[in-house]
């Protein structure tokens, strides 16, 4: 009787993709990361978060012109009209930031090439997305050094920005091992203006460092005093006694390309210079 051939369980893709199999594809994206970083000599980032949404501002305010030059004059435009060219204006507002992330991105990465021994660089990492995530790898790539992106399938935003290093971009599946990834190898984070999923990533970020759990420090700077002073009322943390008045020294709310160059800049020298905790 002919001897039958049985498939191994690793070369098994509905095993893999199955219920049963999902620690295993959990610590391949664990791994797969770690090998490539390795790799590549990266043991210091400078994590970049912000919107999605955000685009190149002479982009997003020549859409916000086409749009008008297609629709009746204000007195005479529907609801539904008015509600277009206000979504294109708040496009607009939020890329304001979009080339400043660029900018920052750019400096950040040339300094740290041209003044750091390889091995000790700053690489910048961003979620691999469009937005300011784009502007984070953009400005590094203009700067002529690499980038990570740690990209998320999801149902609306589709593959990595094409800025970022390819070997150094990834497309992660579980959110909790991407998040890991965002800060395992971070010096600093740098907020720009976001929505639910940035929210998530500082907060988590903060919360993690107020409880040690990081073993490290890191610098957070929210970028943008604009939008976060009218977003968020951190004093009310401590009116309300759930923080303690020094854990507002976690963050650094800071403006302006310059400024926040020579912030991050001049806090990661003085980093090189303390023990880990």
């Amino acid at each position: 009787m002919k001897e039958k051939k049985i498939q191994k369980a690793y070369e098994n893709i509905d095993f893999l993709k199955s219920h049963h199999a999902r620690p295993i594809r959990v610590l391949c994206e664990l791994m797969e990361p770690k090998i490539k970083l390795d790799e590549e000599g990266i043991k210091n980032t400078i994590v970049f978060f912000g919107s999605a949404r955000s685009k190149n501002l002479s982009f997003a305010q020549s859409k916000l012109e086409e749009l008008k030059s297609k629709l009746p004059e204000e007195q005479d435009r529907s609801i539904d009209e008015e509600i277009q060219i206000e979504s294109a204006r708040r496009i607009v507002l939020l890329s304001t930031y979009y080339d400043q992330a660029v900018e920052l991105s750019e400096k950040l990465t040339q300094w740290s090439k041209e003044h750091l021994p390889s091995g000790k660089q700053y690489v910048v990492c961003s979620g691999g997305g469009p937005g300011m995530m784009e502007a984070a790898n953009r400005g590094a790539s203009q700067a002529k050094g690499k980038s990570i992106a740690l990209g998320i399938s999801l149902p609306f935003e589709q593959g990595i920005n094409s800025f970022a290093s390819e070997k150094l971009s990834f497309e992660f599946h579980y959110f909790f091992i991407r998040k890991f990834y965002f800060l395992y190898h971070a010096k600093a984070v740098v907020v720009f203006p976001g929505g639910f999923g940035t929210m998530d990533e500082l907060f988590e970020a903060l919360t993690l460092i107020q409880t040690k759990k990081l073993g490290k420090k890191i610098p957070v700077y929210l970028y943008g005093s604009e939008f976060w002073k009218d977003l968020i009322n951190f004093e009310q943390f401590i009116k309300w006694g759930v923080i303690s008045a020094k854990d507002l020294n976690l963050f650094r709310i800071v403006d302006g390309v310059e400024e926040s160059f020579d912030q991050i800049r001049s806090d990661l020298i003085n980093s090189m210079k303390d023990p880990v905790e």
